[in-house]
């Protein structure tokens, strides 16, 4: 089905009207409108089978970024996100990114590693050439254990042997499992082979095995992100584009060289990533912990976007990360809106739900380093922070938007302002 992103005068609609255009676009039935219109779309019994000591459950915002336009797709993009500006930022940078041709999007095979750890090894050397002469045997006995997934097309693909012949705790070797985990974030059957094949590891090795399982930084299930935006589209009324262009190489450059800049930059990129992993139920911790992982896997902690100029001076973008991220398995089966959130984007595979995701990081990265490299972070955030502000004050309805803009208007956003002209416009109506 072909649709359109750009979603025209939404953000001026009213919450029920903007679901009323989703259900048009997206040709949505009333069950699903019904999970949005009601609090509480997490049933209390589903919510407590998904884990333990549950109480009730708990609700965020929850959002749709427009503009949105992969591999020539348009794709209307849900994210759950507490934090003003994260979806106004993606939806402008999206409209961009249209306009210069969209995002291009590829990811590498859905490959995840078991890590098998075994100690007290006389002769660690010896000990993973042993393992890797009968490697045939461990995939073999690996994937005994997931038929589903070997009819699938998945399972073990191969296997690697690390040696750590010096530890505080002696000789060490750390085999992984590569498994091809298809649709799956995949730790439950990485970890499953893991434990079939430590037995036989052992018998190999004439070691003991103690750790079996899967590793977050998941460096072979890479998504990418490119773009591509001549100066013109990136030129306002104040600055030109070629200087932004600039300022946005510079502001990378300080991420690339310094890790405190680098930890505010990539938090940047998750700030788009982590509402969609969110939205889609899936293990927003995990994929955080590859990313920053793989941010340093050179020995220094850096920028996991890269930004630089082409030959004809357009600004051209790429990110690069791991993304172990399923639809199937865990609350994204379980969970209602998680699975609205699939109908939603229109996702078939795990690979092209890694891909949205990336470019979302992407598109965020941009929003942030244009405007610290023009107007400053703070002058976008205002306005938006200054709903939290009024909401807080306790003002509802038209009250949010009077107040904003009186707000906005003194460059005076807090709370104790907030208060006081809410006080005077209620008392003067």
């Amino acid at each position: 089905m072909s649709i359109d992103s750009r979603l025209p005068q939404f953000r001026g609609m009213a919450p029920s009207a903007r679901l009323d255009h989703l259900q048009t676009l997206l040709d949505l039935p009333d069950s699903d409108l019904a999970l949005l219109r009601t609090p509480g779309a997490l049933p209390l019994d589903i919510a407590n089978g998904m884990i333990e000591n549950v109480i009730g459950t708990f609700e965020l915002p929850y959002a749709v970024a427009s503009n949105f336009q992969i591999n020539g797709r348009d794709v209307i993009v849900p994210l759950v996100v507490e934090e003003p500006s994260v979806v106004a930022a993606a939806s402008f940078m999206a409209k961009l990114a249209r306009d210069a041709g969209g995002f291009q999007t590829s990811s590498s095979l859905p490959l995840m590693r078991a890590q098998v750890q075994i100690v007290e090894v006389a002769d660690p050397y010896n000990a993973r050439l042993s393992l890797l002469r009968r490697k045939n045997e461990i995939i073999e006995l690996a994937n005994r254990k997931d038929q589903l997934l070997n009819k699938l097309g998945g399972g073990c693909r191969d296997i690697e042997v690390h040696t750590f012949a010096q530890s505080p705790r002696g000789p060490m070797l750390v085999a992984h499992l590569i498994v091809d985990v298809r649709d799956a974030m995949g730790a439950n059957t990485v970890n499953t082979m893991a434990e079939a094949v430590a037995p036989l590891v052992e018998e190999i090795t004439g070691g003991k095995v103690r750790l079996r399982i899967l590793s977050n930084l998941a460096d072979l299930r890479l998504a990418r992100a490119q773009i591509r935006i001549a100066p013109a589209l990136l030129t306002t009324a104040e600055f030109k584009g070629e200087d932004v262009i600039e300022g946005i190489l510079d502001a990378y450059n300080f991420a690339v060289i310094d890790p405190y800049r680098a930890a505010t930059h990539n938090k940047g990129i998750m700030n788009g990533i982590d509402p969609l992993i969110v939205a889609t139920g899936n293990d927003w911790r995990a994929v955080e912990a590859g990313a920053h992982a793989y941010a340093c896997r050179d020995g220094h902690y850096g920028s996991l976007t890269t930004w630089e100029k082409d030959g004809q001076g357009n600004l051209v973008g790429t990110l690069e990360m791991p993304m172990p991220v399923g639809l199937v398995g865990g609350a994204t089966k379980t969970h209602p809106l998680a699975q609205l959130s699939l109908r939603i984007l229109g996702v078939t595979s795990a690979q092209e739900l890694a891909e949205i995701a990336v470019a979302v990081g992407l598109a965020q990265n941009l929003g942030a380093l244009r405007a610290l490299s023009t107007e400053g972070i703070q002058r976008g955030h205002m306005a938006l922070h200054a709903r939290n502000i009024a909401l807080s004050a306790g003002a509802r309805g038209d009250e949010v938007d009077w107040l904003v803009k009186k707000m906005v208007e003194a460059r005076d956003v807090r709370s104790d302002h907030a208060s006081e002209l809410l006080k005077q416009k209620r008392g003067h109506a």
